[in-house]
């Protein structure tokens, strides 16, 4: 009986709420819980055995400089790490900004520039406090100049990717279109993070913890900026999307 009470009143406040903000706030506790975890991994030294693991074997046993797979994965992945390099993402930033100043959003369009460069802060922030080094294990294929853990690329185009399949989705009336959106976010991240062990310049766990933290970011600044559009602040969707709850 008090287990079916708990689960009626979990569907009340769920159909109370909008479907998104209920999967952002699990996100952001997710994203929170596994950036911790990791952090501890790394800091009591768990993590080394699983780290040298993985990232040998992206690796020719012996030639380590020679990552596995043809000439053409190996420029593939130096073009996917590059998704989560300041210049792409800049650019990205720039020019989604500038659509929704175009667009008349000049408030949209400020929220979305400061969660960027919020998660730009706290990505050097997090890299300061732990300075983990770089993997010294393996040759890296492209340079690097800041510390390991969290990776950035990961934490950065997990933030930006996200925050940009967010705003797709929610101009979006149909929910297979909401959910491609966001698909395509999370796929980009993914890559993004998974280049960077393959590339020899982070160990896994700090694009674990970049993905979880990137991830806990946007879900913030989603519930900053669905808090802020209720009170006014923060221009409303287009009618066609708000026309379709979550």
């Amino acid at each position: 009986m008090m287990m079916g009470e708990l689960v009626r009143r979990a569907l009340r406040w769920v159909g109370a709420h909008e479907l998104g903000a209920v999967l952002s706030a699990l996100a952001l506790a997710l994203g929170v819980w596994v950036f911790a975890e990791a952090a501890d991994a790394v800091h009591e030294g768990d993590a080394q055995g699983v780290d040298r693991l993985l990232l040998l074997a992206l690796r020719n046993p012996h030639d380590l400089a020679d990552p596995v797979g043809p000439e053409w994965l190996e420029e593939m992945g130096r073009d996917i790490t590059a998704l989560g390099g300041f210049t792409v993402l800049t650019l990205l930033t720039t020019v989604l900004v500038g659509y929704l100043l175009l667009a008349r959003k000049a408030r949209a369009a400020l929220l979305v520039l400061g969660s960027v460069l919020g998660a730009v802060a706290l990505s050097y922030l997090l890299k300061d406090l732990f300075g983990r080094a770089r993997p010294a294990l393996v040759p890296h294929l492209v340079v690097v100049h800041s510390a390991s853990f969290p990776s950035g690329h990961a934490m950065l185009s997990a933030s930006v990717y996200l925050t940009l399949g967010a705003l797709l989705a929610r101009l979006q009336a149909r929910l297979v279109l909401k959910a491609y959106a966001l698909l395509c976010a999370l796929l980009l991240s993914f890559l993004v993070g998974v280049s960077r062990v393959y590339v020899g310049v982070h160990w896994p766990t700090d694009v674990l913890a970049g993905w979880a933290a990137g991830g806990a970011w946007a879900a913030l600044c989603w519930l900053v900026a669905r808090r802020l559009q209720r009170r006014g602040a923060v221009e409303p969707p287009a009618p066609e999307a708000a026309a379709e709850p979550g």
